[in-house]
């Protein structure tokens, strides 16, 4: 026997033992193992080679198998992170190998877009979860403060819940909640704001719920001014404390409330209706009374199960679990830890891993125009980006403004209806793109829409700068010539998309934008 049979010999073993432990079905195990040794034949596969076994078999449990009643799902029901942790690989370690498996296999362009998603969705949730911690440190008492559960009979099970009990529902909700929008699951802006609406329904729940007060950490800025007295009790009607979570915690109020009226209240809503949260549906409060959070959590818990299997996601509990560090690949913040504990070495070095994932690349001779800060997180930085495009076009209004108007009619032929109808194909065009792949991308039409009506803002106001400065260099020569170029205003309404793109999806989508708008590169360049 040859050392190369040997090699494969011993691999088929770890291999079968991989797919017991999995409860594989036959006709992955068969595609996977195919793919594998025909890999491993013609490229040497460093590492441990269970972990490109479980490559191999994340990719064969990827393809459509009809499921009954459902139409086709997105795979076999093999969750990626049982993979991950029966073959003892790290989601990090799990994404790098997956990179080059794609190429070695010459997997489709969709296939490689799916894994980017996942990839994205989960550098998003792992920045989030980072100031999901101090966030609910702040409005929730500490672990710690918590007094000892008293023991009770099978009879009374029905407990409060705890503080860590409340810390796992909150994320549980935000990630099924982000999960559902995949237009929105790898926007780093509006996931964040996501969360900052589970973390308002969660507080609000604790405040009207006469028995949950002790929940609350005593000293958050947010809460009532009479909540600490003796006779406090919570007023009648909806509460909504976004404005504050967004002042204490960097949100943008109108970005927050758009996210809460659009995507969060309706569902909600449904989840209530499902009576998956229990409570009252009109007010939708009541889910962490006694009688009603072990039910609702257990119904939340087994919905957002049955959505990571049916869609292939990953399961982003793996945040909150024990071995987080071991099934993520690096250490990271948890409820328990002092913020002593996030000082150290380790910390920061989860901290620049999940950064330089949001990070742009240049090449070298571009890095003056990136601004090198340590102290600010990607989230902050989104922030800070997506809050400077909004004080810009603060005060605009849809369409150019007077004074552009004025302008573009006093011209030898005026350009107006040509600016209207171009914008108009672009957005089209734009829009049906990203309609197409709301699959595969995830950005969805609704999304491209709100970003389109940004960036034809940010044009029009750039188009009125550039007039004015071209007025200065020409004095009163006529500017028709100049604004009758197409490929100019194209390249244009593109920059500006590619601003608003990358302010809320660091770092943004380039080079598709041009790809989309068939705009040579060159001429976007200059």
């Amino acid at each position: 026997m040859s050392d190369e049979d040997e090699f494969l010999q011993k691999a088929r073993a770890g291999f079968e033992d991989l797919c017991r432990a999995l409860n594989m079905d036959e006709e992955a195990s068969t595609e996977a193992w195919k793919t594998y040794e025909n890999i491993s034949r013609n490229f040497t596969l460093e590492g441990s080679e269970l972990h490109w076994l479980a490559c191999a078999l994340y990719v064969a449990c990827r393809s459509s198998v009809p499921t009954v009643g459902k139409g086709t799902a997105e795979g076999n029901y093999v969750s990626l992170t049982r993979i991950l942790r029966c073959s003892e690989m790290s989601l990090i370690e799990f994404f790098n190998k997956m990179k080059k498996w794609q190429d070695m296999s010459n997997l489709p362009q969709d296939f490689r877009q799916s894994t980017e998603k996942l990839e994205r969705n989960f550098t998003v949730s792992a920045v989030i979860f980072k100031k999901y911690v101090p966030i609910f440190k702040a409005i929730f008492k500490a672990p710690s403060e918590e007094p000892p559960r008293v023991h009770r009979s099978r009879k009374q099970r029905r407990h409060p819940c705890t503080v860590t009990e409340v810390f796992n529902f909150c994320w549980v909700l935000f990630v099924h909640a982000k999960g559902n929008f995949p237009m929105i699951s790898d926007d780093l802006v509006n996931s964040y704001h996501l969360l900052l609406c589970a973390l308002d329904l969660v507080f609000t729940n604790a405040l009207l719920c006469n028995a949950r007060k002790d929940l609350l950490n005593p000293s958050f800025r947010g809460l009532p001014e009479d909540f600490s007295s003796k006779d406090y009790r919570p007023s009648s009607g909806p509460f909504c404390f976004i404005e504050q979570l967004c002042e204490l915690h960097d949100g943008l109020v109108l970005e927050a409330k758009g996210v809460k009226e659009h995507f969060w209240k309706p569902f909600v809503k449904k989840l209530f209706h499902k009576r998956i949260l229990r409570g009252k549906e009109d007010g939708l409060t009541g889910f962490l009374d006694p009688m009603n959070f072990g039910d609702s959590f257990l119904s939340l818990s087994r919905v957002y199960e049955e959505h990571v299997l049916a869609t292939g996601s990953l399961d982003e509990r793996i945040f909150t679990g024990e071995g987080a560090s071991e099934d993520i690949g690096t250490p990271g913040p948890c409820l328990c830890e002092g913020v002593e504990n996030q000082d150290s070495a380790a910390y920061r070095l989860h901290t620049s891993l999940t950064a330089s994932a949001l990070k742009v690349f240049t090449p070298l001779t571009g890095r003056k125009y990136i601004q090198e800060n340590s102290l600010a997180s990607p989230l902050s930085s989104a922030m800070k980006s997506v809050g400077r495009l909004h004080t810009l076009l603060s005060g605009t209004k849809q369409g150019p403004s007077p004074k552009l108007t004025e302008t573009l009619r006093t011209c030898a032929r005026d350009p107006s209806d040509v600016i209207s109808k171009r914008l108009k194909d672009m957005f089209d065009l734009f829009s049906q793109h990203y309609e197409d792949a709301a699959e595969s991308r995830g950005m969805g039409k609704d999304m491209a829409v709100k970003y389109f009506h940004l960036a034809e803002a940010l044009y029009y106001r750039i188009l009125e700068s550039i007039i004015e400065r071209e007025k200065m260099i020409l004095g009163d020569a006529d500017l028709s010539c100049i604004l009758e170029q197409d490929v100019f205003h194209r390249s244009l309404l593109a920059c500006c998309l590619e601003i608003v793109i990358f302010s809320y999806r660091p770092p943004g989508d380039f080079p598709n934008v041009i790809t989309i708008f068939q705009l040579p590169a060159y001429h976007f360049y200059k």
